[in-house]
């Protein structure tokens, strides 16, 4: 099955991500990640975007596309993926489109998960992080001493673009991108749109319910 994943920061979609990846057996594909294994790897493609990331440029959609398509048809990809990240928009959902059917890939549904902005802003301004990693939450998963890691003792901290206002600009700014591609999937019938607000367990019932038709 071919799969978009929609969510706003902090509406759990990495580790809905993550489960659909251990269930299904898909890879989940951030074009992030794919650009930089590109780079790293030294490929034609990954030089061309490599030009504009050293200047602070945004990747050209050509460029991106070309590396999303080379990614789509390596093996691990026969019986599915998880598209994440991508597209950002209208333009680039018809630049995958037209890739998808040149491959004979095509979408088969998009999950958009939901939740409203104060649940989101308390999750995600509620982050608190150590340098050698652990993570914690100022409610859900405070840290036994405040303002100590219990794991290696270090002081914990919060990432700028976790705190209140930067975390109300990346909704602001998702939405914008975000509310064009939700249009452009209803009318094709293929988005389904799911409470992302509840018990992850919850969550990822639904969306095996949902995926069980294209399984």
């Amino acid at each position: 099955m071919n799969i978009i994943l929609f969510g706003p920061p902090g509406a759990g979609k990495g580790t809905q991500a993550k489960k659909l990846v251990d269930f299904y057996g898909i890879p989940q594909i951030s074009t992030g990640d794919i650009l930089r294994a590109n780079v790293r790897e030294g490929t034609e493609l990954g030089l061309a975007a490599k030009a504009y990331m050293d200047k602070g440029e945004l990747v050209p959609d050509n460029v991106l596309i070309g590396i999303i398509k080379n990614r789509l048809n390596e093996p691990d990809c026969k019986k599915g993926f998880i598209l994440d990240g991508y597209p950002r928009t209208v333009p680039q959902a018809d630049a995958l489109a037209g890739i998808l059917d040149e491959i004979e890939k095509p979408i088969d549904v998009v999950l958009n998960l939901e939740v409203a902005d104060e649940e989101l802003v308390e999750r995600i301004s509620g982050r608190l992080m150590c340098k050698c990693g652990a993570s914690y939450h100022r409610t859900l998963n405070p840290p036994k001493k405040e303002g100590e890691c219990d794991i290696c003792g270090g002081e914990i901290f919060q990432r700028i673009d976790d705190q209140e206002d930067a975390v109300q600009n990346r909704l602001n700014v998702y939405k914008k991108q975000t509310q064009p591609l939700i249009n452009y999937y209803s009318k094709q019938g293929i988005l389904v749109t799911l409470n992302g607000a509840r018990d992850i367990d919850e969550v990822f019932e639904d969306l095996k319910a949902i995926l069980a038709k294209f399984a």
